[in-house]
């Protein structure tokens, strides 16, 4: 979960909108989506309830937001009537992705969509994350799994004590034997 930010000083915008400090309801309405870590769907809820809440200030798009979020994630339709509860991680991961999608986001922020799910379904979220892209929704996320992130991303920032050390492509840095040495490991190389 994020912790609260105390911001030294910059700016935010979207769409030429300074959008710094505003509340979360104000940005959901300005086009942005959110996917947290943990916690990040309704137990008790059902699947599609749960979609059902991503599409909660304009309700007239559920039916096409749905039939998108599901054409992206199948198994999302098979079990729209299944409490969001008793899903696996990637499926709830799956669900979370999918309410944040519900309002056709501009910028979709994912906090480590990759936590705690298998090798498979880590290789699926980076694929749907590409995919989403494709679309129009830029994407910003935060991620431990630096090497998977990098092999998808078009532009990446590695922080190093909270400060941004290196930028560029994701394929460039990937390559980068400064990186791979102090971030990715040696076994990095092997590819």
């Amino acid at each position: 979960m994020l912790g609260l930010v105390h911001i030294r000083s910059g700016t935010v915008t979207l769409d030429a909108d300074y959008i710094t400090g505003r509340k979360p309801y104000a940005l959901v309405a300005r086009g942005v989506g959110f996917v947290p870590q943990t916690r990040n769907v309704f137990p008790s809820l059902t699947v599609r309830e749960n979609l059902e809440m991503g599409c909660f200030l304009q309700p007239k798009l559920f039916d096409d937001r749905f039939e998108y979020v599901t054409t992206l994630f199948p198994r999302l339709r098979d079990r729209a009537d299944q409490r969001t509860g008793s899903l696996s991680g990637g499926e709830r991961q799956m669900v979370a992705m999918g309410r944040a999608l519900m309002l056709d986001p501009k910028v979709l922020l994912l906090d480590e969509p990759s936590a705690g799910l298998s090798p498979s379904l880590q290789d699926q979220v980076f694929l749907q994350c590409r995919q989403i892209n494709e679309t129009g929704v830029a994407i910003l996320m935060v991620e431990q799994n630096a090497r998977r992130c990098l092999q998808v991303c078009d532009r990446a920032y590695v922080l190093d004590q909270g400060r941004n050390a290196y930028t560029g492509s994701g394929r460039d840095l990937l390559a980068d034997p400064k990186i791979i040495e102090l971030y990715l490991g040696t076994l990095a190389k092997v590819d």
